[in-house]
């Protein structure tokens, strides 16, 4: 049985999730300790449990320490993965439901789904656009599409929009299993393409995402990026507003995003949303901070070495490095002062 810390690093859900991933892809069986340690609200919320649950379900896995709260959790791997169809809902795991972010569910069976043989079709049900989290939009313009370029066959379609409190929302996706990964190599991003933005609010008037998305076109244009925007106003189960950027390169995709809430201004949600693009424009960077430890793990179970120069060096990137050698899938060594991440494969 493999231990971790999960403490260790910025000790936060990425270090369960990468364990729960490998280990159904492994088999191997995995003892958890100071899940979370490092938050406000230490272990297992709702998004994680679900995590935990579907992990453990899509390969007959035994579990221990499966409880909201818990920071003690023990894995045992029931077999190899298996294709299906599944639902996954949030909110089925805390008394009045819950907005935890389901994309936290989707990057946690991603992996042992596409590897595994014969094709998948999941529903998930809670958050799909929380602060703290990848918003389903990243999942689809960004994380996807990169991973895409790895090797892994995958789609999501939004069936309904949820957002943090209430939830609500729905995500359909479809894994094509028996995926081959291949590595990454990706030091230059090249030229800016385009940055495409979507503005969207549920259950509030039209002209909230109309402002947000004029703030942002005009932002973006007067620095000098060709942009284009889209603004929705769409049905949802409760109020949320928010703004979501697409930066396209030659080489490389990458994301930011706003979440409208009370007291600040839609202009206000656009202009953290552009701040946050064009402080990344300014790194040169081909993969941003949260892409770079997102790409670590289809990168360490690939066929091939991968390296990538990412916007900055964060203590996601490095918890994750530390979590996956202890499955000994490889070495991952993180130049601080170049910003590289190099990832050699032990298949090669």
């Amino acid at each position: 049985m493999i231990d971790i810390d999960g403490s260790y690093g910025e000790g936060g859900g990425q270090v369960l999730r990468t364990s729960l991933s490998l280990a159904a892809i492994t088999g191997e069986p995995i003892r958890i300790a100071g899940i979370r340690a490092g938050r406000r609200k230490p272990g297992l919320a709702a998004q994680h449990l679900t995590a935990v649950r579907a992990a453990a379900r899509i390969c007959h896995g035994e579990l221990q320490g499966d409880a909201l709260g818990s920071t003690m959790l023990e894995f045992i791997p029931g077999g190899g993965v298996k294709a299906g169809n599944y639902i996954f809902d949030v909110s089925e795991v805390q008394q009045g439901g819950s907005a935890g972010a389901i994309t936290l569910v989707l990057q946690t069976i991603l992996l042992p789904l596409a590897l595994a043989d014969g094709d998948s079709h999941i529903t998930l049900r809670g958050g799909t656009h929380v602060i703290f989290s990848p918003t389903v939009t990243y999942i689809e313009r960004v994380y996807l599409p990169m991973l895409c370029r790895m090797g892994i066959k995958a789609q999501v379609k939004l069936g309904a929009w949820g957002w943090y409190p209430r939830g609500g929302g729905e995500v359909n996706l479809q894994v094509k299993g028996g995926c081959q990964l291949c590595g990454l190599n990706l030091l230059e991003r090249g030229e800016l393409k385009r940055v495409q933005g979507l503005a969207v609010a549920t259950e509030l008037p039209a002209h909230i995402p109309q402002r947000m998305a004029n703030r942002a076109e005009n932002l973006l244009r007067k620095a000098g990026l060709r942009v284009s925007m889209q603004a929705l106003r769409e049905k949802g189960v409760a109020p949320g507003a928010g703004i979501f950027l697409t930066a396209e390169y030659c080489n490389s995709l990458t994301g930011f995003g706003g979440f409208g809430r009370l007291r600040l201004s839609s202009e206000k949600v656009a202009e953290i949303a552009c701040g946050q693009l064009l402080q990344f424009h300014e790194t040169g960077a081909p993969v941003d901070e949260h892409l770079a430890d997102q790409l670590l793990l289809p990168a360490a179970l690939a066929s091939e070495s991968s390296q990538y120069k990412v916007a900055e060096v964060s203590t996601h990137l490095t918890t994750n490095a530390a979590v996956i050698e202890k499955f000994g899938l490889g070495k991952i060594t993180v130049n601080q002062a170049e910003r590289v991440v190099a990832i050699a494969s032990d298949k090669t």
